[in-house]
């Protein structure tokens, strides 16, 4: 089993909040970070932005990633939401195996 974190802006607590619920209720993730407020500066249709957002990290397993990222997609009020992966290369085996029971891998 490979496990995953999942990086996404928010453009609201509010909204940080509701991605996260929906995620942890269909058991796509098995916990959410939220993390506000946060200053993001970036290009955006050929200007430089800044904004305050709100950063969520999830803890999931590979093989919920395409339906935890069609899940905020359809979330989401950006027209081009921040969903970025990595591989979780080492963690407790204990909450490895917490990560897998509570999305639905370990019964």
């Amino acid at each position: 089993m490979k496990y995953i974190i999942i990086y996404i802006t928010a453009s609201s607590l509010t909204e940080a909040r509701r991605i996260s619920s929906s995620l942890l209720e269909k058991r796509l993730v098995a916990c959410a970070n939220i993390s506000s407020p946060i200053e993001s500066h970036y290009h955006w249709q050929g200007k430089l932005e800044t904004a305050s957002e709100v950063a969520v990290i999830f803890k999931t397993t590979e093989d919920k990633l395409k339906e935890v990222a069609d899940e905020i997609k359809s979330l989401h009020s950006y027209d081009l939401p921040a969903i970025i992966s990595w591989n979780i290369t080492w963690g407790e085996p204990s909450y490895l195996n917490w990560i897998e029971k509570e999305t639905g891998g370990l019964l």
